[in-house]
């Protein structure tokens, strides 16, 4: 039997971290580091970054909803990022790192905007959720020296600054969603 696969695409910040981290979950089959929500078709990592694209650099999940929830995945984005500056996280600056969640159906689109809601009940934030939700209309996968990188290049200043943390944040606070093995 064959199960059913759904595609999740998120952007909060720079795609290595959220490609590392979700790679960490059960239920999630591939995470693919790319760009969406522009105007240029079939962007390069050079245009993305001038901030001009209109892209933002984003995460495309590929998940068994039966073993993890789309909810899942917005809870573990949302923890993973600061949803509240605009254009921003930490010192990665420029609409290209700016939060959002690119919807692929109707449901989607629901969900996402539930699970803000409920976050700005919360209190969780001290600032308003910027996150954008918008439909998925295209997205374009980065060059394939950006694919797995936390995981070829550990020992990379970013990658011990930026990403580790993350990911120690992910496995104390998520550790009942995390997979058994390494992929």
């Amino acid at each position: 039997m064959v199960r059913q696969r759904e595609k999740a695409t998120l952007g909060g910040g720079c795609f290595w971290c959220l490609e590392a981290a979700f790679l960490e979950l059960r239920g999630v089959t591939d995470v693919v580091p790319g760009y969406a929500g522009g105007h240029v078709p079939d962007p390069t990592y050079e245009q993305v970054c001038t901030g001009t694209t209109g892209h933002a650099e984003v995460v495309q999940i590929t998940f068994d909803p039966s073993i993890i929830s789309y909810r899942d995945l917005l809870e573990v984005f949302f923890a993973l990022h600061d949803p509240t500056t605009p254009d921003r996280q930490g010192n990665d600056v420029g609409p290209q790192y700016r939060s959002i969640i690119l919807y692929h159906d109707e449901q989607q689109r629901q969900m996402a905007e539930a699970v803000i809601r409920e976050l700005e009940a919360s209190g969780v934030y001290d600032a308003p959720i910027v996150t954008e939700v918008v439909p998925l209309k295209a997205f374009y996968p980065a060059e394939p020296y950006h694919h797995r990188y936390y995981q070829r290049h550990p020992w990379q200043p970013y990658c011990r600054v930026v990403i580790a943390p993350k990911l120690i944040k992910l496995r104390q606070q998520f550790a009942d969603r995390l997979a058994a093995s390494d992929r």
